[in-house]
C-alpha cells in the first residue's frame, strides 16, 4: 500500500471510530486498537508531511457535534491526552518533565471518569453557557439540560468570568435502576456512559431533570490572570469552594511527601494496583488515570501539541479478560469491497455488558492464531471498550482447521481477490458496496444529507428506489408516501436535503464520489493545480496525461493512474453527466476563488511556529493562515527557514532560530501581518 493511500485510508478509518464513540455513544473498537492506528497515522504524516489532510484526526481531536443544538466556540484548549499503559510510561513522563524543566516538579493523579466531557462557562458568577467537547474548537451548547444536574451550580460564590471542565457520569447504581424499567433489552443502554450520552442531548430538559446525572469539576480557567490558583491542588480547592463538585480521590506525588494522599514516586507501582482493585468497588464507572504536572506555570510553558497537553498522560487499566467459544464467522462487505470477518462467539459477560460478536480485522490475524470454528478462546475488552479474540486457549475437538474467509462475496456470490494483507469484492454493483457508496456519499463529512442515513438508506435500496449515486436525485419520494416511518414530514425532509445538497461546491462533489485515493487533500491538491471541473479531469483521462499528475507535489504515480483509469469508467462518465444534468456543482467558480483568495505575502517563505498562542490554539490555526498567503511550514529549524512564529514558551527552537539568523515573529505583529489584529491582543479567555 502506496504511503498516501494508507493515510487517507486511516484517516476516514478513525473518523468512523470517532464517530461512533462521541456521537452515537457506541465505540466500535477498542482504545489500543484506535491509538495503535492513530500513532500510525502521526508516524507517516510526520515522515511526509506533503500528504496530510486537512480532515486528519491529528489536527484535532475527535467530534460530538450534532444538529440538534447550536453550535459555540470554545474559548479554552479542549483537547485529549496522551495515553500510558504502564507505570514504566508514567514514570517516564514523570522524568521527562522534570528533565525538561529542570526543576522539583510534582504531579496529581486522579480517577479518569468514563463520562461526557463538558466545559461550564460563567460571566459574573452567573452560568451562561454549557458546551460539549465537540471537535474540541466547536461543541455544543446544552446550557438547559446541564443546568438540571445538581452538581452544576447555576451562580458562584463569588462574581468572577471563569470556564470549567468537568465530566458528566451516571453512578452505576442509578444506571441499574434505569435499565431495569426497560422491559425491551435492546433498548437497555450498553453502560452507564452511553445512557449518560443520549441522556446530555436529550431534546427536552424536563427529561434530563429526572435522570440523576453528576458532574466532577477538574480544571479551572480564570479570565483574571491574578486570581488564577498556582497550583492542580489550589485549583481543586478553589473550585470545591466556590461550588463545584470535585472528585476528592486524588493523589499528589512529588520529592518531599507529607503523609495522607502525599505519595513518594516509589509509591507509583502500589498506588496503582490498589486503584485498580478499587475501581470495581467505586460507585462510579473510571477507566483509568489521570497524572498531571501540578504547577500551572510549568503548564504554561510546557503548552500543547495539536492533539494533547504535554503537561499531562492518562493510564489506561489492563483490559478484563474472559473465556468464550468461536461459534462462527460472518463476513461484511465495506463499500470499497474489503472484507472483514467478525467473530461469533457464545454469550459472554465482560466488563458490564454481553459479549456475542468481535472483530477479527483480517485473514493474517486469523491465521497468526490459528483459529477454527468451536475453538476455545480468550476475549479482552482493549481499553474497555470493544472486545477481541486474543488468544485460542484450546483448540476444537471436532477437527476444525483455520477458518478461511470464503472464495466468493457473501452479498453477491462475486469472486474474492487478495490485496496486500486484505481480502476484496472487486464487483462494482454489488449490493453492500452500492450501500456503502450511497451512505458515504449522503455522510456529515460529504454532501452531507442529514435526512438520508444509513437505515433510511437501506430501506429505500431495498425498495429499489435508489442505487446509483444520481438516484439520490431522481428519486420520486412522494411514492414513499403510505410506508411505514414515512410521513409528511419525513418525505419533505428528504426533498429538501437533498435539494439543498446540490449547492455543494464540485470539491465536496469530488471528493464524495467515493474514488480511491481521491479524498478531500488529494481533491484540493488536484483543484489548486488548475483542474477544477470534472470536464478538466476527463480530458486529462483521454490524453492520458499522467505526467501533469505527477508533477502536483503530493500526487504519487499510483494515485495518478488510479485518477486517469477512474475517468476512462464509462460508469463515472454517465454518473458526471447525470449529475450536470441534475445541477449539481461540476465546475469550480473561478470568480469565488479570485474573490476570497489571499494575498500571497508569505510567497517564498519557510516559517516554524512554536509555543503557545491566545488566538491560535491550536498551533494548526496559524499554519494554516501561512499557507493560505503562499509560506510553507516545516515542524524544525534548518539553513532554509526564514521565519519563527514564536508564542509563550518558545524554547529550544527560538535559541536554534537566532543562530541560523532567522527572523523572529511574535504573535502580534503575525496578526497585524495577516490584517487580523484584535484588541486586546492577550489574556482573554470569552
Amino acid at each position: 500500500m502506496e504511503v498516501r493511500e494508507e493515510i487517507e485510508r486511516l484517516v476516514e478509518t478513525l473518523k468512523v471510530y470517532q464517530d461512533a464513540y462521541y456521537i452515537d455513544g457506541k465505540p466500535i473498537v477498542t482504545d489500543i486498537e484506535y491509538d495503535r492506528l492513530f500513532d500510525r497515522l502521526v508516524k507517516l504524516e510526520k515522515e511526509n508531511p506533503e500528504f496530510i489532510l486537512p480532515s486528519s484526526p491529528t489536527h484535532r481531536v475527535g467530534s460530538d457535534l450534532t444538529n440538534d443544538f447550536p453550535e459555540v466556540k470554545h474559548t479554552i484548549p479542549v483537547l485529549s491526552l496522551d495515553k500510558a499503559y504502564s507505570k514504566e510510561e508514567v514514570l517516564s513522563f514523570f522524568d521527562k518533565s522534570i528533565k525538561k524543566d529542570g526543576s522539583s516538579l510534582s504531579f496529581v493523579a486522579e480517577e479518569k471518569i468514563d463520562g461526557i466531557s463538558i466545559v461550564l462557562y460563567y460571566e459574573n458568577g452567573i452560568l451562561v453557557r454549557a458546551v460539549t467537547r465537540g471537535n474540541g474548537e466547536v461543541g455544543n451548547d446544552v446550557t438547559a439540560n446541564i443546568a438540571t444536574i445538581k452538581d452544576v451550580p447555576l451562580d458562584l460564590k463569588e462574581r468572577i468570568d471563569i470556564a470549567v471542565r468537568g465530566e458528566v457520569f451516571l453512578p452505576k447504581k442509578a444506571f441499574e435502576e434505569i435499565n431495569s424499567r426497560i422491559s425491551d433489552p435492546k433498548d437497555r443502554a450498553a453502560n452507564p456512559r452511553n445512557l449518560a450520552a443520549g441522556s446530555v442531548r436529550r431534546l427536552y430538559s424536563s427529561e434530563v431533570a429526572s435522570i440523576p446525572l453528576k458532574v466532577f469539576s477538574y480544571e479551572g480557567f480564570w479570565r483574571d490572570k491574578a486570581k488564577q490558583p498556582k497550583s492542580h491542588i489550589e485549583t481543586l480547592l478553589e473550585l470545591k469552594r466556590l461550588g463545584f463538585n470535585i472528585n476528592e480521590s486524588f493523589v499528589h506525588f512529588s520529592f518531599s511527601p507529607k503523609g495522607g494522599q502525599e505519595l513518594s514516586f516509589d509509591e507509583l507501582e502500589a498506588w496503582l494496583i490498589r486503584k485498580n482493585e478499587e475501581r470495581a468497588a467505586l460507585s462510579y464507572e473510571i477507566d483509568g488515570l489521570v497524572f498531571k504536572i501540578n504547577e500551572l506555570d510549568v503548564r504554561e510553558r510546557f503548552g500543547y501539541t495539536e492533539h494533547h497537553p504535554r503537561w499531562a498522560i492518562a493510564y489506561k487499566f489492563e483490559s478484563p479478560q474472559a473465556i468464550s467459544t468461536l461459534l462462527g464467522v460472518t463476513c461484511q462487505v465495506g463499500r470499497t469491497g474489503r472484507i472483514t470477518p467478525v467473530a461469533e462467539i457464545t454469550p459472554t459477560f465482560l466488563g458490564g455488558s454481553t459479549i456475542k460478536r468481535a472483530t477479527l480485522h483480517n485473514q493474517d490475524y486469523i491465521n497468526q492464531l490459528e483459529l477454527a470454528i468451536g475453538d476455545t478462546v480468550s476475549i479482552t475488552k482493549r481499553g474497555d471498550v470493544i472486545p477481541a479474540v486474543e488468544d485460542v486457549i484450546e483448540k476444537n475437538k471436532l477437527g476444525n482447521v483455520t477458518y478461511q474467509i470464503p472464495k466468493e462475496c457473501p452479498s453477491c456470490g462475486f469472486p474474492l481477490k487478495n490485496d496486500g494483507a486484505h481480502t476484496f469484492c472487486k464487483n462494482g454493483e454489488c449490493p453492500d458496496q452500492e450501500r456503502g457508496r450511497l451512505a458515504f456519499f449522503v455522510s456529515r463529512d460529504q454532501m452531507d444529507i442529514d435526512s438520508l442515513g444509513p437505515k433510511t438508506i437501506n430501506i429505500l435500496y431495498d425498495l429499489k428506489l435508489i442505487r446509483r449515486l444520481d438516484d439520490i436525485y431522481k428519486a420520486d419520494y412522494n411514492s414513499l408516501f403510505g410506508i411505514e416511518g414515512f410521513g409528511e414530514l419525513t418525505i419533505e425532509q428528504l426533498k429538501r436535503g437533498t435539494a439543498e445538497s446540490k449547492e455543494r461546491p464540485f470539491r465536496v462533489l469530488l471528493s464524495s464520489i467515493g474514488i480511491p485515493d481521491v479524498g478531500k487533500k488529494a481533491v484540493d491538491l488536484l483543484a489548486n493545480s488548475g483542474y477544477t471541473s470534472f470536464d478538466k479531469l476527463i480530458q486529462a483521462s483521454k490524453n492520458d496525461d499522467i505526467d501533469s499528475l505527477l508533477a502536483i507535489k503530493g500526487i504519487g504515480e499510483s494515485t495518478a493512474k488510479t485518477i486517469i483509469n477512474a475517468f476512462k469508467d464509462e460508469t463515472l462518465l454517465q454518473l458526471i453527466e447525470s449529475f450536470k444534468a441534475l445541477g449539481l456543482h461540476v465546475d469550480e467558480d473561478q470568480d469565488n476563488i479570485k474573490e476570497n483568495a489571499e494575498e500571497q505575502i508569505f510567497l517564498n517563505q519557510i516559517w516554524v511556529v512554536t509555543g503557545s498562542f491566545d488566538n491560535f490554539n491550536p498551533r494548526s490555526k496559524a499554519l494554516k493562515e501561512i499557507e493560505k498567503r503562499g509560506g510553507k511550514t516545516t515542524s524544525s529549524i534548518t539553513g532554509k527557514t526564514t521565519h519563527l512564529l514564536v508564542g509563550r514558551g518558545g524554547g529550544s527552537k527560538r535559541e536554534e532560530a537566532i543562530k541560523h539568523g532567522v527572523t523572529l515573529v511574535s504573535e502580534e505583529e503575525f496578526l497585524k501581518l495577516i490584517g487580523q489584529m484584535v484588541e486586546p491582543v492577550q489574556g482573554t479567555l470569552f
